[in-house]
């Protein structure tokens, strides 16, 4: 092993009762570097960092694990931490109600004989805070940071434990734009200090621009090895590698041919349900025609997810006014249940917390938003509620042994499929796509595009919110700008462009 080399995983075989979830899979990461692992959901890029945190202890796979030149295995995080290498998930552990100070500290309590030293936790939290370039004070509660600031205090955290390998699992998914180029420049800082990074990512973009190496992983076996700099270690290449193919389009061609109006609101106004007297939407007026891809663009906080809870049965904010109109006809939607009713469905952002039952089976989360369409009589008719969801898992192309499989062992984009043909039972004329490809591949995006395409084609009226910008002109015919809980313009896709949408999602109040 070469004195330049930190880690080598060698011919790491894992397997889980009917899958092998990992197949030879060889890793060489060297001292000092950012490395990036690539693959598409379900790959095995968190399967193997699992392995190397000792989550899967040793004993449960095969093949070789080499830290600094000495062969280690690893029956516990705990065991891999006291080497000093620290996992971030992509779930952070945090603990909301104690302090930043507590939370670094959790497990590895400064204190003097069984006591704890405040004055000393305290001390040491400010100076890793200081590290990280979080200026925050250690005793606030962490449920009261934004998820970047918390994404912070996780390094700060691994910092505490003399880290030399840090490994961050999609590090970015759920940060915006300023927050992923913080911590982006704080990876590079940590590089520079010696620390050594993997980062597991499925933003090609952030890989070009921070990784020395990058690993790309597909169907749990290694693909290969790139070294950045090279000319040829393009994104193309990357997402040749993933997926197995060229996608010369990111984006699926769609012949757009829009129908009768579905869906309109007029002067909708949401109040904050805890902070009186702010105002997150203000007068909105929009419509959406069937057969159409109507998009919503807008900054972190402009209130989109906020407009889309609020139409979605008031799921959203207080002292809510306007008017819905469903098909020409003004319709009350004051629960969701109504909502369902009349035809909205309303695909979450955070799919985890609020789409799914993670620990159901595939069956019953696709029917849930529909259990009366299964049980006409009382109870759930279980043999038509296993055809509904092998219907789905075929039609979507859920990759998943039967319908009978737990959603929390399915990849990200299988759970959003999940999530999608949940809704989709429910028979909407609108459906409401919040952030749909956060946090997933791109082959697995191309697949959500072109389910996208199709339910427009069948006639469906559909409104996506999306932080990606480029995503929004690829998929819509018509995207609505939002700013400060305002919306500043519409415009036609095929006219528009990034820096267009970016002046009207920044245009400040008349």
């Amino acid at each position: 092993m070469s004195p330049h080399v930190i880690l080598e995983m060698r011919s790491i075989t894992k397997r889980f009762p009917g899958v092998v979830a990992l197949r030879d899979v060889s890793l060489s990461v060297r001292r000092g570097e950012i490395h990036a692992i690539c693959g598409e959901n379900g790959a095995g890029k968190s399967t193997l960092m699992k392995v190397l945190s000792g989550v899967h202890q040793a004993g449960t796979y095969e093949g070789e694990i080499v830290f600094e030149g000495e062969p280690v295995s690893f029956g516990s995080i705990n065991d891999s931490e006291a080497k000093g290498i620290v996992i971030i998930h992509q779930e952070l552990a945090l603990v909301p109600h104690l302090s930043i100070a507590e939370n670094i500290f959790l497990g590895n309590e400064r204190a003097n004989g069984g006591v704890i030293d405040w004055h000393r936790t305290n001390a040491e939290a400010a100076t890793l805070l200081a590290k990280v370039g979080l200026d925050e004070n250690p005793v606030t509660p962490v449920g009261a940071l934004g998820v970047g600031k918390q994404q912070l205090v996780e390094i700060a955290k691994a910092l505490s434990k003399r880290v030399k390998l840090l490994i961050l699992d999609e590090p970015t998914a759920a940060l915006n734009d300023d927050d992923s180029e913080h911590l982006l420049d704080l990876l590079r800082a940590l590089r520079g200090q010696g620390i050594t990074c993997i980062m597991i990512s499925h933003t090609l973009g952030e890989i070009a621009a921070i990784a020395d190496t990058t690993t790309v992983i597909r169907d749990g076996t290694t693909v290969e090895r790139l070294d950045m700099r090279d000319p040829g270690a393009t994104t193309g290449r990357i997402i040749r590698g993933m997926v197995g193919r060229e996608i010369e389009d990111m984006y699926p061609p769609r012949r757009s041919r829009p129908g009768a109006e579905v869906f309109r609101i007029e002067d909708w106004t949401v109040k904050h349900p805890t902070q009186a007297g702010r105002v997150v939407v203000d007068g909105a007026t929009m419509h959406v025609r069937a057969g159409e891809v109507v998009g919503i663009a807008g900054l972190m906080g402009a209130g989109r997810t906020e407009l889309a809870m609020s139409v979605f049965g008031r799921s959203y904010g207080r002292d809510i006014t306007g008017r819905i109109f469903m098909h020409g006809r003004q319709v009350s939607v004051r629960s969701v249940a109504e909502a369902i009713g009349h035809g909205i469905a309303y695909v979450s952002e955070d799919r985890k917390r609020y789409g799914l039952n993670l620990i159901d089976d595939i069956r019953c989360n696709i029917t849930s938003a529909a259990l009366g369409k299964v049980a006409p009589k009382g109870w759930v008719n279980e043999n038509e509620e296993i055809a509904v969801a092998e219907r789905y898992r075929t039609t979507l192309n859920i990759k998943a042994p039967s319908a009978l499989a737990v959603v929390e062992k399915l990849s990200g984009g299988n759970q959003q499929k999940v999530v999608l043909s949940k809704w989709l039972y429910t028979e909407p004329d609108l459906l409401i796509l919040d952030e749909p490809t956060r946090g997933i591949d791109v082959g697995a995006k191309f697949e959500i595009y072109e389910i996208v395409n199709k339910l427009a084609a069948d006639g469906k009226a559909i409104l996506v919110i999306s932080s990606e910008l480029p995503e929004l002109l690829g998929i819509c015919d018509r995207i609505y700008a939002l700013s400060a809980g305002r919306l500043t313009g519409v415009v036609e896709a095929e006219h528009a462009t990034q820096e267009g949408l970016m002046e009207l999602m920044t245009k400040e109040k008349d």
